[in-house]
């Protein structure tokens, strides 16, 4: 009860505790490894290594009992024979400083640095052999633990593999077959994020996870015969249970449904990509679709099954309703998001992420900043969710041992049991509302450590939760073994624990504000355990983690309350709940202003070898770093200038990263930026101001480019066409610059990428206007002109690459031509059109559609460039550049340069004397 201390807030100095029990922590470590490991094993392999184990841990207790069973009969209970007390026997209620049956003086002679004997009070003789024998059987007792765990996980995890190989699923995968199934859903439906491939995106797709009930082979198989199941006798209706990845492609015929007007395929696409959106998990549908193996081994999926979307046959037929429980959640999400509509972009995307997992608004772009700035967490249903709003409820977690003292319910006089009893009630409800899936229950085992701790009232019981928690989830699910989401789960829940409360009082001794110190302890520890995995997933180390981390923590606890006293209110009081979400929207548009600026800075990450041994490499970095900083922090001068580092190492001035690194040279005219297998180049158009032609298809890549270049003013933007592999990386150009307009072809395809284009510039207010041939235009020591497209071309283009934009520049007498990716036909057009007195003897060339093949020669050879530039991504699967078209560029005297050899490039100098620089 709170009243044990004699005060409502419970005691304010609460008992010292012992060290931190980690008796449970093999045991956990154990399972988890075996579980991991044994997934892919056959049940024959899982059941022996099983059956071993087991077998070892009756030896190790067996011997332990009759060993204790031997040391009891050998040593009487009180004494010896003759019932004397024995010599040496170890007395537990001694006076202090003075072992038993020894005078005084002897024990003063032992204090003062004698060597002890046996009449000194050392346990001798059986009582000696009792003390050993208790050590070695504890350590027999937990041995036969850590097997015994390890035997469960191996049974568990035998268990689970099998189903992804048995029954008729698989057989039929590896058959490529049509089948109709019936599928109960298991996930959320999510859009897919659509990935540049080639020119163009890929189409839309939902992704669902769900467990194959009821499967029928049917149709015909990918030679057009039927179907042939081998070694599976009467398939037809077989009752099962496997879980699969449902793919439902709805995006493939976007640009037909423009040619054919409303109503056409693009409409059909989007109701049935809406159907499959709107389906809650533990929806039962029937699904007619053709089976392929998993792309790559060690999923928790048997198969894929992928539907094609042709005149609405992809539209999934409801054969039973979702559970109650299902419902309630999704109406609760749904008022959520109903809630948010009317918020700024960023805040409507983020609180239904902040607060439910919900991140179906969250835009690529933005997306990718959380990424870079390590503050992806935030995004997912994770602990955090809920250990804040157990923390409103019963106080900080750090703080377990005086837990009762912080939180709401002891200011409520609410008593110390009701308030653990109501954790667990909201827990229960976390789990419902963001649904049943392996990382809600992750998140909420993780959070529950709270309330162990709560009811034990000592901090050194969360470890013992901690990995309880773990043991209990790897055994239920023993895919989380596997499972990076968790593997970052445990550590950032293990640091806060560990590391976290020592940082934080070496901080405080340091004269560091507590609160200060207690966030930049969790930050930090956070960020040392974390940082390695993510390195193993995106070969990239943050170096703006921490700070961003600490900028937005006060931030998260109100949003992520708000938004859920926003998720209560909504299905009763939706005016209530607007007014919620718009004070909620403050601290969420604080939070992606964050991590937008943090994912702007030139040195916001760096590369780092990715895989196992660059985590280990990281961890023995991390390992240094924090041995240096407690020595850095006794020097407050020297952590000055050790912060003032980091800070340049960041921001990267310009002027100074110039001399450092030599990029870009001094006097540069013209940058083509290395993005890939795509286009974006920029030019020069004053101090930290550029023109950019084409965006690249990655937003990262090009907005690191500019960043390295200084630019922060676009009064331009030029698409030459739009396809991906030019438009896609828009958002980064956007990126925290501010830009004049966007300029673009007047050939509308593909029509996807035309709406991308639009809706980028429309959430940002950047007008989009029209080039022209015939177009001039002058920005300081820049100037240019427009040569293609004609205001009318005629005929129109067989598609967007002749419809390319194409620029001649010029800047300090370096005469550059810009073709974009204009194919023989273009080229010829170009050729014969009035601009074709001006092409001759160009400095630089940009080479058309990244050194293909389609070049006109003759064409070349009327430009005779000094300096030829490809764009063209490393290992690209089109051959590009073309040996044939280096050749002949070379034949004209053209020096050939191309960014999957050399980098980003540079050209600087003027019209007579041209040099060219390579990052």
């Amino acid at each position: 009860m709170h009243a044990a201390s004699g005060s409502r807030l419970g005691a304010s100095h609460p008992r010292r505790e012992g060290p931190v029990d980690l008796r449970l922590v093999p045991p956990a470590l154990a399972a988890w490894a075996t579980a991991a490991v044994m997934l892919d094993a056959s049940p024959q392999l899982a059941g022996g290594l099983a059956l071993g184990c087991v077998l070892v841990a009756g030896v190790l207790l067996g011997g332990w009992g009759s060993r204790a069973r031997r040391g009891r009969a050998s040593v009487p209970p009180e004494g010896g024979r003759d019932g004397t007390p024995v010599r040496g026997e170890p007395c537990f209620e001694r006076p202090r400083g003075r072992a038993p049956n020894v005078p005084r003086d002897r024990a003063q002679g032992s204090a003062q640095g004698r060597p002890p004997g046996p009449a000194q009070g050392l346990p001798a003789g059986p009582a000696r052999s009792r003390a050993a024998g208790a050590r070695y059987g504890w350590s027999r007792t937990a041995g036969a633990a850590v097997l015994l765990c390890a035997a469960a996980a191996g049974v568990s995890a035998g268990l689970h593999g099998a189903d992804l190989r048995r029954g008729p699923v698989p057989v039929l995968a590896r058959e490529y077959s049509t089948v109709t199934a019936e599928v109960e859903l298991t996930s959320d439906p999510r859009l897919a994020r659509p990935k540049v491939t080639g020119n163009h995106m890929t189409p839309d797709s939902v992704l669902i996870n769900g467990e194959v009930r009821n499967i029928v082979a049917g149709g015909r198989d990918r030679i057009g015969g039927p179907d042939r199941v081998a070694g599976v006798a009467g398939v037809a209706g077989v009752a099962t249970r496997a879980p699969v990845l449902v793919i439902v492609d709805v995006g493939e015929r976007r640009s037909e449904g423009r040619r054919t007007g409303g109503g056409g395929p693009a409409d059909v696409g989007r109701g049935v990509r809406q159907a499959w959106l709107g389906l809650l998990p533990s929806t039962r549908v029937r699904v007619t679709g053709r089976l392929a193996p998993a792309l790559t081994g060690g999923d928790r999926i048997a198969a894929v099954l992928r539907l094609r979307d042709g005149g609405g046959r992809a539209m999934p037929s409801v054969v039973r309703q979702p559970s109650a429980a299902q419902r309630i959640a999704g109406r609760l999400r749904a008022g959520l998001r109903e809630a948010t509509d009317g918020l700024p972009a960023d805040a409507r995307a983020l609180l239904p992420g902040l607060v439910v997992g919900d991140t179906s608004r969250i835009t690529p772009e933005l997306d990718e900043a959380f990424k870079e700035t390590d503050l992806a967490h935030t995004l997912a249903v994770s602990g955090s969710n809920l250990t804040i709003m157990l923390a409103l409820l019963l106080g900080p977690p750090g703080l377990a041992q005086q837990v009762e003292r912080r939180g709401l319910a002891p200011r409520l006089g609410i008593p110390l049991r009701t308030t653990a009893l109501l954790g667990g009630v909201l827990t229960l409800g976390f789990v419902v509302v963001c649904r049943p899936d392996p990382s809600v229950l992750r998140a909420a085992a993780c959070g529950a450590v709270v309330l162990l701790a709560l009811a034990t009232g000592r901090r050194r019981s969360l470890i013992p939760a901690l990995a309880t928690a773990v043991l209990l989830l790897v055994l239920y699910d023993p895919w989380l073994a596997r499972s990076y989401g968790f593997l970052l789960s445990v550590l950032a829940t293990g640091a806060l624990l560990t590391l976290a409360p020592r940082w934080s009082a070496a901080l405080r001794r340091r004269g560091v504000p507590p609160r200060l110190a207690e966030a930049l302890a969790a930050a930090g520890a956070a960020q040392a355990l974390c940082a390695p995995v993510v390195a193993v997933l995106s070969a990239r180390v943050s170096l703006v983690a921490v700070p961003c981390n600490l900028l937005v923590e006060f931030t998260v606890a109100p949003a992520t309350v708000l938004g859920f006293a926003t998720l209560a209110t909504a299905p009763w009081a939706m005016p209530v709940a607007k007014a919620l979400a718009w004070c909620a929207s403050w601290p969420a548009e604080w939070i992606a202003g964050v991590a937008r600026t943090g994912a702007g800075l030139p040195g916001a990450g760096v590369d780092w070898p990715g895989g196992w041994g660059g985590a280990l490499l990281l961890a023995l970095a991390t390992s240094v770093a924090v041995l240096l900083g407690r020595r850095l922090l006794r020097r407050p001068w020297l952590c000055a200038a050790c912060a003032a580092l980091l800070l340049l190492a960041v921001v990267r001035p310009p002027p100074l990263t110039r001399v450092l690194t030599g990029w870009p040279p001094p006097g540069w005219r013209l940058a083509m930026c290395d993005v890939g297998q795509g286009d974006a180049t920029v030019l020069a158009a004053g101090d930290g101001t550029g023109v950019v032609v084409d965006a690249g298809p990655d937003p990262a890549l090009v907005d690191r480019c500019l960043s390295r270049l200084g630019i922060t003013r676009i009064p331009l933007v030029v698409l030459t066409h739009f396809h991906a592999d030019h438009v896609a990386g828009l958002p980064g150009v956007l990126r925290g610059r501010a830009v004049g307009a966007i300029e673009t072809t007047g050939f509308a395809e593909p029509v996807d990428q035309v709406a991308f284009v639009r809706r980028e510039a429309e959430a940002r207010g950047v007008p989009l206007v029209r080039a022209a041939a015939g177009e001039r235009r002058r920005l300081g020591p820049l100037d240019w002109e427009v040569l293609w497209p004609p205001a009318r071309q005629v005929p129109e283009p067989e598609g967007p690459n002749d419809a390319s934009v194409t620029l001649l520049v010029r800047s300090a007498g370096v005469r550059m031509l810009l073709l974009g990716d204009l194919e023989p036909p273009g080229q010829q057009a170009l050729a014969r059109s009035p601009a074709a007195a001006r092409l001759g003897r160009v400095d630089v060339l940009k080479v058309a559609h990244h050194g293909s093949a389609y070049q006109d020669p003759d064409l070349l050879r009327a430009v005779a460039p000094r300096l030829a530039l490809i764009s063209a991504g490393a290992d690209n699967p089109y051959g590009h550049p073309a040996p044939g078209t280096v050749a002949a560029l070379e034949a004209t005297g053209a020096v050939v340069l191309r960014t999957d050899r050399d980098g980003a490039l540079a050209v600087a100098g003027t019209g007579t004397e041209l040099r060219v620089a390579g990052d």
